[in-house]
This record gives structure tokens, C-alpha cells and sequence, in this order.
């Protein structure tokens, strides 16, 4: 979708926006800003740039979003850079390339039309390159793979360590003046050669990545089942919703934000890549018996099984035997709706996940992994983990045995420990029959209710 709005044409314009890859902080206290180095190369560079131009002072020389891909506002300042910017400079790394938001920067960025500034010039791309940390066999996705793009002259110390490692190694520092010189005049030349109209800005958020090359193993389909506030049954508190479905808020005031962003946060610290849906719009692919695109979460309000037409969904989703959606279902022991209405929500959960309550008994291990194990916050970041790794586990075994082969069983340790007495001596639920799963047992994998610590939480 496009804005109209675009960029001041009386304003100066950017020559360069700087694309890199956020980098979390180390787990150590005190540990110091991991982007502390991408800030002092942009500075660096910015300083070159204006030694080999004539741009005025006060003129913006490059853009760089410190602002940890959060909020409109990001997204809305994003775009109308992305639509003024000369040139696009991505620092590649193995992080960049996994990033959603650097590969809509990619994309947005190369939407834009480009034309050779003159006849005899031979340019057709406004993006530099930068390597960042030395790339060796990494395959770069095809966008990157397809650029013409020559390192050799910004000298073999970059080429063989990339800036990072020449930044931070004072050994390196006259090799690192010198690529970030070569790197400053590379930018000067492609924005004189080219001819990069200013575009109109693009809702960036709605942008796919330019990469995508994600596998299906990193990404975490993140689904919400419950209402938005215009269709909340009479006499639930509208606290606790909002204008969208994923918009539900369980936990509050615990919470600082809905629940699926709370989720979203607590997968990428597990290395997944989430992405959140409602419910209603993943039920036809969860249950249709084709092959699963990535393992998946469910986070259900059971206030939402009062209405018959999804409470019939979740018994689709339930009798799919679909082991690589994990279920969470919060229930705030706060909240006093949820106090009151307890026993008759509970049954409804009950009935309407029957085969998925039996298999999330709680393992030998002694953590809950039961549907009424989830009265806190505190409860939901143990759950979740749990649930997240054991339908990546399931995803795996489905993707490797096919939809109509039966995963080989792995050796139980715990049987052999236990002198053979199965998976009832572990705590576990047996084996589902054909009277349990009236629609298919196909697919089945162990990872389906069996490993300790997971169950559909």
C-alpha cells in the first residue's frame, strides 16, 4: 500500500542509509551496546562522505534507525527515508540476512526505479554492499548473490575479516581507515552515476523481506484465538481486549503489552523468527491434512469456546492431530471474571481439546504442562519455551517422515532407567488409538505429546 506523502523537494536529500542488523545485548551484566560499532562506522563514514561532496552544512549526509524496529512512528520515519535515500549501504552478516525488517529495508529500498546518469555509465543498482564480518561459505540469497560488487579495493584485510573485526582491533586500524575511505567514495560515485527518483512511501511494515530465505524451522506462526472488543459476550470486562483479535491482553496489569507481543519477544530470544495470525484465518490450513509450512503456537481464550462456531474449530484443530502447533491457555487468577466463570470455561476447554489435554500431562520432570497451569505471566514464560521447542521438534519429524510415513520411534532412556515399563510409568500419556483420533493417526511423530518438559502447555 502506498502514501501519497512524500519527501520535501526542496529538502536535501540523504546520500546514504545505513542497513544493519540489530545485535541483542550479551547475557552478562554489564555487558556494554553491541551496536556501539555500526554507530561509530556510520559516524565515520558520514565524515568522510562530507570531505568528498559539497553538501552544505547542516544537510543530512546518511540515515541510521537506532530505534530497535518498534512502534508507527519507526515504521512511518523508515518508509520516508527509505523513498529519499541516494544510495542503500547493507552491512552483510548472517544476522542481516535472517532479519525481517533488513529485508523489507531491502525491498522498499528497491522498488525505487534506477536509471544510468549518463549514456556511458553502466550503473543499475543504488546498493553498496558493506561486509560486516567475513561472509566465507555463507550463500547469500539471491538479491545479494545477483550485485556486481567488487571488495577487493577496499583492501585484503576487509575482504578476509570484514569492518567489524578491523574496527575492533587496533592492528587492523590503518586497514580500516582505508576501506571506510574507499567504502565513502564508492557511495559518492554510485549516487552521481545513478539517477534514483524519490518514491513514495511505502507502508514498510506491510512489506515482504527481499531475502527470504528463512527456514521453516526458524519461523514461529504465532495464532490468537479470541474476540476484539465489538465482539466480546455480554458481560466479559473489554480490559482486557482491543480493536484486533491479536490484540488480547490476559495478563493485564501484569502485562505491558497483548499478549501475541509479549510471544513474539520471548521466541526471538529462542532464535525463532515469529509472526502473528488470527486464528480463524489459520484454521483451514491447520486442519486441511497437507503438509505443515512451519511449527506453530496457539494462544487460546477460552472465553472464546462460548461461541459455538469456533469452540467447532478447535475440534477441527484438535482431532488433526497437528503436534507441531503448541496450545497455551492463559487464565488470569487476577482476573475476576475468569474466578467466577472458571468450572464452565474449564469444561468447554475440556471438550473441545480432549485428545490435546491428554497428552499434555505433566511429565516425570514435574513441570506442569496442563491447560490450567497458565494462571500468571509468570507460568506463560515457563509455558511457552516449552510448547515453542516442542512443535519445532514435531515440525522436524513431520517434514523428514512425510505426512503419510510414521516417524521411527527414538530409544527412551527413561524406559531402559525404568526397566522397560513404557511411557505410563513415565508419567506419559500412552500411545493415541484410532478410537482417540477418529480422523487420521498419520503423522504421528515422537515428539507428539511424548518429551518431557513439552506437551501442548
Amino acid at each position: 500500500m502506498y502514501d501519497p506523502g512524500g519527501w520535501d523537494e526542496d529538502a536535501s536529500r540523504p546520500y546514504f542509509f545505513l542497513s544493519y542488523a540489530h545485535t541483542p545485548k550479551a547475557g552478562a551484566r554489564g555487558a556494554g551496546d553491541p551496536n556501539h560499532w555500526v554507530r561509530q562506522l556510520y559516524r565515520d563514514l558520514c565524515e568522510a562522505v562530507l570531505q568528498l561532496t559539497a553538501l552544505p552544512a547542516g544537510a543530512p549526509v546518511g540515515f541510521m534507525d537506532e530505534s530497535m524496529h518498534q512502534g508507527e512512528l519507526w515504521a512511518d520515519r523508515l518508509s520516508q527515508e527509505l523513498a529519499a535515500c541516494r544510495v542503500f549501504v547493507p552491512l552483510y552478516s548472517p544476522r542481516y540476512f535472517s532479519s525481517l525488517a533488513c529485508g523489507q529495508e531491502w525491498h522498499s529500498f528497491t522498488q525505487r526505479p534506477v536509471y544510468p546518469a549518463n549514456r556511458d555509465s553502466e550503473r543499475t543498482s543504488g546498493v553498496v554492499p558493506v561486509l560486516w564480518v567475513a561472509m566465507g561459505q555463507y550463500k547469500l540469497p539471491e538479491v545479494a548473490s545477483q550485485l556486481q560488487f567488487n571488495h577487493a579495493s577496499f583492501g585484503p584485510d576487509y575482504a578476509a575479516e570484514g569492518l567489524y573485526a578491523l574496527m575492533k582491533l587496533s592492528y587492523f586500524r590503518s586497514a580500516y581507515e582505508l576501506a571506510v575511505h574507499r567504502l565513502a567514495r564508492r557511495i559518492v560515485e554510485v549516487a552521481e552515476d545513478t539517477v534514483i527518483p524519490v518514491g513514495r512511501k511505502l507502508d514498510f511494515q506491510a512489506q515482504p523481506s527481499a531475502f527470504n530465505v528463512v527456514a521453516p524451522t526458524k519461523q514461529l506462526r504465532i495464532s490468537v484465538l479470541s474476540y476484539h472488543r465489538a465482539e466480546l459476550p455480554p458481560g466479559r470486562n473489554a480490559d482486557y481486549y482491543g480493536a484486533r483479535r491479536t490484540d488480547w491482553h490476559p495478563y493485564r496489569p501484569a502485562a505491558e503489552r497483548p499478549l501475541a507481543e509479549h510471544a513474539v519477544r520471548l521466541a526471538r530470544q529462542l532464535g525463532f523468527q515469529p509472526s502473528v495470525h488470527e486464528f480463524d484465518e489459520e484454521v483451514e490450513e491447520l486442519t486441511g491434512g497437507g503438509q505443515p509450512t512451519a511449527p506453530g503456537l496457539l494462544l487460546l481464550d477460552r472465553w472464546a469456546l462460548r461461541d459455538e462456531r469456533r469452540r467447532e474449530l478447535v475440534r477441527r484443530f484438535d482431532r488433526s492431530n497437528t503436534g507441531w502447533v503448541g496450545v497455551l491457555e492463559p487464565w488470569n487468577q487476577d482476573d475476576p471474571d475468569c474466578v467466577e466463570h472458571e468450572g464452565p470455561l474449564n469444561e468447554l476447554s475440556d471438550q473441545a481439546l480432549r485428545l490435546t489435554h491428554r497428552v499434555a500431562r505433566p511429565s516425570f520432570q514435574g513441570l506442569a504442562a496442563g491447560p490450567t497451569g497458565l494462571a500468571s505471566l509468570e507460568d506463560f514464560d515457563d509455558a511457552l519455551p516449552r510448547a515453542a521447542m516442542k512443535a519445532k521438534y514435531a515440525f522436524e519429524d513431520r517434514t523428514r517422515t512425510g505426512a503419510g510415513d510414521t516417524a521411527t520411534p527414538r530409544p527412551s532412556l527413561r524406559d531402559a532407567f525404568r526397566g522397560g515399563r513404557g511411557r505410563e510409568a513415565a508419567g506419559l500419556a500412552p500411545p493415541r488409538t484410532d478410537d482417540d483420533h477418529p480422523a487420521s493417526a498419520e503423522g504421528d511423530s515422537p515428539h507428539d505429546g511424548a518429551e518431557p518438559g513439552g506437551g501442548n502447555a
